[in-house]
């Protein structure tokens, strides 16, 4: 397989992980965003199916493989939401403190102590002959706010992992990225590169 990977990506956070847990593969990365291409439209249903939808366009357009990443925090009180609309919730400037108020707000509004949630990552990786295969991931925590911490992206600063009394916004990276839903599912693909080779 090709030793450049596009992450088909625009979001630089989520490009950033993505990369350096690509680093130690020997995997030269690009993303969709350096490479201008636009974001598809994500239609999907599911996890998986948004994340194939940005692999495949990414692939397509690049005549390379594709890594594409949908992820989203699933909140228990709030009947799984915003789930696959997580990014959505942050508004079209990318506002995710204000995404964050609108979880809190929401838990608190809807009168239940339960503040358990996930984070799930479906990861998939497509090529230019437009076969694809795919990943999940989750890592169980609960709702904490205010928020706290400043490291990560998205959602990190109100999910505290299970386990654990700090946040993800307050975690060092390399701990974060060795126990977290896209960690779990980058194990899964790893594998698979693994068995490519």
């Amino acid at each position: 397989m090709e030793k450049t990977i596009v992450i088909a990506s625009h979001n630089q956070g989520k490009i950033r992980e993505i990369a350096a847990l690509l680093a130690p593969l020997g995997y030269e990365v690009t993303s969709a965003a350096a490479l201008g291409f636009e974001e598809p439209e994500e239609t999907g249903t599911t996890y998986i199916a948004n994340a194939e939808l940005k692999a495949l366009a990414s692939a397509k357009a690049a005549g390379l493989p594709a890594l594409a990443d949908d992820s989203g925090l699933s909140v228990k009180a709030l009947g799984g939401a915003p789930g696959i609309y997580s990014a959505r919730w942050a508004g079209p400037d990318k506002d995710f403190n204000h995404a964050m108020k609108r979880v809190a707000d929401a838990v608190l509004l809807s009168g239940t102590a339960d503040r358990s949630a996930e984070f799930v990552c479906a990861l998939s990786l497509a090529l230019p002959d437009g076969s694809v295969t795919s990943f999940e991931g989750r890592v169980g925590g609960t709702i904490t706010w205010p928020m706290r911490g400043d490291k990560g992206f998205g959602y990190d600063p109100i999910f505290t992992p299970l386990g654990y009394d700090i946040t993800f916004g307050e975690m060092d990276p390399d701990k974060k990225h060795a126990m977290s839903h896209r960690a779990n599912a980058f194990s899964q693909l790893v594998t698979h590169l693994k068995a490519l080779v």
